[in-house]
């Protein structure tokens, strides 16, 4: 069961009695008082400790601005649910914030240790005998002096040349960087302090409004404009909580099935009665939810509340009916056909048909594109191929599956890292997909299953991506529909022998993730060039890699796995470690693989 909001046609303002139309505007304006008093009172008692009122809160709100029961109750619920709100949003701004902490503190660490490295660099330079750190990207061939980027190489002609103009300017830059981080750093720490001491509060029509009375000029030269939108921005809509126990679901609103008449009684004591009210998405659903209330005999156990909202649009306005739907009585929940797994990214829907056995039948790409569009234009852009994804579940006749992710503090947890693919992370609107595809298969009958997202990039990559020819993307939607199945991933009989002696036995899981941190250095296509599962072969030749299919930097990456006891050394083999470097030693390295 979940909560619809259905809107109504527009009621413009012209077509109502004027008596109507003050008599809705002092209702806004009384129950946005009360909520803002209700908010308000609440916070400083928080803040002081005290508490401010010999009454309860709803006997003080209904008192205070002459509200009955029915308005007084609606007021305190919307102003506790703002204020939880605020707390949860607080935990949130807080967890972030030490996040974004963590990741300036990794960043200047990395900045203090090159900076080290190049005075160290500047002293040997200074006592004539010029020397280099073998992990730095400078090095001297034969008279030259040269730095080593990654799509360039600096050459400096002499040790003067690159003493002053890269070492003191690198210095320089350096230092500089470090002052502006460990400012950032100091105001981080002052937000975080702020979060966990203070109680915050909201500026109730927004601080953005509030703020743009002294910054745009239409307010500054007129002051009484901005007075005007400032108070409909505060007092235009209110919202009254349905019950149960009503005869319509609600003791305020009515709504007449028969001539579509919406009434209702305003703080004023002045019977507001509204025509011609209809629900242009759910016309059907709204009578059906009031006249199953209104035959309903015992209402206090089977009664169902619907909630009414008013919301001022200046010329109109217009009325939502909010009512407990039940969820679709055919929803497709079988898996004895298999499923359809769908990995979801920047610019595209990856998509995976396995049969009930976890074999892959199909996999196919879903592109979008939504660089540089609005926030409308990208939710109608994903809207869009949803509807197509569910419709290939529903032909399919099988249920959908999807990773249960939350972006929000991945986002700030890399603020330094690579631009382009900060970029594209940011723009990965994760949750307005995962709501459009919940949304659009609830609609159709298609059952959604959520999975852990754990390494299912890898175990694509590194085990199903050579074997069927697909993307690293499809991979993944294929091990996120077998994991929604129930099947495990064990690791290829190679990489098995890569694992320490300790992590034999232990959860799969965190034997890929060992093994995803000791190959993350080398490129998605090179797993293309691959050899992981013929055992013998590798023991034979040491090649876990086809020979050209890694880079310099890449076959340096794996040098990084200490020898050590390994599991091939518990079956009597050699160590995988002692095998890598054989291979690298025998392969040409150097040669980058086509197709990259």
């Amino acid at each position: 069961m979940s909560i619809k909001a259905f809107f109504s046609n527009r009621v413009y303002k012209n077509t109502l009695p004027k008596e109507f139309v003050d008599a809705i505007s002092h209702a806004l304006f009384v129950f946005n008082s009360a909520k803002h008093f209700s908010f308000s009172t609440s916070i400083k008692e928080k803040r002081s400790g005290l508490i401010r009122r010999s009454k309860s809160m709803h006997l003080t709100v209904k008192e205070r601005f002459k509200l009955d029961d029915y308005y007084a109750n609606s007021v305190v619920q919307e102003a506790n649910a703002m204020q939880k709100s605020l707390f949860g949003l607080n935990k949130l701004y807080i967890s972030n914030k030490e996040i974004q902490i963590t990741s300036v503190k990794h960043k200047l660490k990395k900045v203090k240790a090159r900076l080290t490295t190049l005075k160290k660099i500047k002293t040997s330079f200074i006592k004539g005998k010029p020397s280099f750190p073998k992990s730095s990207n400078v090095h001297k061939v034969g008279s030259f002096f040269a730095v080593t980027f990654k799509k360039k190489t600096d050459i400096y002609y002499h040790a003067y040349q690159f003493e002053h103009e890269y070492l003191d300017r690198e210095i320089k830059k350096l230092k500089t960087r470090i002052g502006f981080l460990s400012l950032k750093l100091h105001k981080y720490e002052k937000q975080l302090k702020k979060l966990k001491t203070d109680i915050r509060s909201v500026v109730f029509g927004s601080k953005k409004l509030f703020k743009s009375q002294y910054t745009k000029n239409e307010f500054k030269d007129n002051h009484q404009l901005w007075v005007k939108k400032w108070e409909h921005a505060r007092y235009n809509q209110m919202t009254i909580s349905g019950r149960k126990d009503s005869s319509h679901g609600n003791f305020v609103f009515q709504y007449d099935l028969q001539k579509h008449q919406l009434s209702f009684k305003t703080p004023s004591d002045v019977r507001v009665e509204i025509n011609e009210i209809h629900f242009p998405y759910g016309q059907k659903v709204v009578e059906d939810a009031i006249l199953n209330q209104l035959n309903c005999n015992d209402k206090k156990k089977f009664g169902k509340p619907i909630a009414w909202s008013v919301e001022d649009h200046g010329a109109y306005y217009i009325i939502k009916c909010m009512i407990n739907v039940d969820a679709k009585q055919y929803i497709n929940y079988s898996k004895s056909d298999g499923i359809i797994g769908v990995d979801c990214n920047v610019d595209h829907f990856a998509v995976s048909d396995i049969n009930s056995k976890g074999q892959l039948i199909s996999s196919r790409t879903l592109k979008f594109n939504i660089v540089g569009k609005t926030s409308g234009q990208i939710t109608k852009i994903i809207e869009s191929e949803v509807m197509e994804l569910v419709n290939i579940a529903e032909r399919a006749n099988k249920p959908l599956a999807i990773e249960k992710l939350d972006t929000t503090s991945s986002k700030v947890s890399n603020a330094y890292g690579n631009k382009k693919a900060n970029l594209k992370f940011n723009m990965f609107a994760y949750h307005k997909k995962s709501l459009a595809i919940k949304s659009r298969a609830e609609k159709m009958g298609v059952a959604v299953f959520e999975v852990n997202p754990a390494y299912t990039s890898q175990i694509g990559k590194m085990k199903y991506m050579k074997r069927f020819g697909i993307s690293i993307h499809e991979a993944a939607s294929f091990v996120i529909a077998r994991r929604a199945m129930g099947f495990k991933e064990k690791l290829p009989p190679v990489l098995g022998t890569l694992l320490p002696e300790k992590m034999v036995g232990t959860h799969h899981w965190a034997q890929w993730g060992y093994i995803s941190k000791m190959l993350k250095g080398i490129r998605t296509c090179a797993y293309y060039r691959s050899e992981l599962f013929n055992v013998d072969k590798f023991r034979s030749t040491n090649e876990f890699f086809l020979p050209g299919a890694l880079t310099d930097l890449e076959a340096k990456s794996l040098l990084k796995l200490k020898s050590g006891k390994t599991s091939s050394q518990l079956s009597g083999r050699r160590s995988c470690t002692l095998g890598i470097c054989l291979a690298l030693q025998e392969s040409p390295t150097s040669n980058k693989p086509k197709g990259c």
